[in-house]
């Protein structure tokens, strides 16, 4: 199954990068947004990803044992009060086109595999952002208030991450990830740098921002982003 947009279409994204990154890194060292960030140790198996389903079997997929350096198991949430749209129709809205909420101008959904305008288990996207930070992702499960997506071979990260929304007073919008490197190179950039671990909390920041937006409702508090870091993965997680 092919996982390469037309050349013209990657033309067409790569000339947005540096625009893209230039206006991301503006809004990141200006946002006011307050984050709630807390980091702890971690362990296995308490924080082992989801069970894959079996058509993920002879997919490419990179699970957590594939992966490089210690397992991240991080949860960004948002409260919103106040929306004009339940957790069903968030997730609804969200699986139609998970573009409504991504930053575009520096990563944007692109489906590869499956029917436009819906989400099914089994269809392919990838997430397009600057230089090689391309993610390919596979839909391991998709239901009326929840998708979760494992990471297919070429991307940064082995793992999966899950998004969710759940009504009481409003709703609450959680972004769930189980990750490792997806090699040697990416566990420096992330873990050793940190660069890519903020280019991905910004991202997944922004996309809690949007989906308050969508809601018609408000932020209730900040941003929540729960890290628990797990050094030992068994190699065959």
């Amino acid at each position: 199954m092919p996982r390469k947009q037309p050349f013209p279409r990657r033309i067409a994204t790569a000339a947005r990068w540096p625009v893209g990154v230039t206006l991301t890194s503006w809004r990141y060292m200006w946002r006011i947004t307050p984050l709630h960030r807390y980091e702890e140790v971690g362990s296995w198996p308490d924080d082992a990803p989801p069970a894959l389903p079996d058509l993920a079997r002879g997919r490419d997929v990179q699970t957590v044992g594939d992966g490089v350096g210690p397992l991240f198991r991080r949860r960004y949430s948002v409260r919103v009060a106040d929306p004009v749209i339940d957790a069903r129709e968030i997730i609804a809205r969200l699986q139609e086109d998970p573009d409504r909420a991504a930053p575009t101008e520096f990563a944007t959904f692109k489906k590869l595999a499956g029917e436009t305008g819906r989400m099914s288990v089994g269809d392919e996207y990838v997430v397009r952002m600057p230089g090689p930070w391309d993610g390919p992702v596979l839909v391991v499960q998709a239901t009326p208030q929840s998708f979760r997506f494992a990471t297919l071979d070429g991307h940064l990260e082995a793992g999966q991450i899950d998004f969710s929304a759940s009504d009481g007073e409003g709703f609450e919008f959680k972004i769930e990830s189980w990750a490792r490197a997806g090699d040697r190179l990416s566990n420096v950039l992330y873990h050793r740098l940190r660069m890519s671990k903020e280019i991905q909390l910004h991202m997944w920041t922004s996309f809690l921002e949007r989906v308050v937006d969508i809601s018609g409702g408000r932020r209730q508090g900040g941003l929540r982003i729960h890290t628990r870091r797990v050094e030992h993965v068994p190699l065959d997680a």
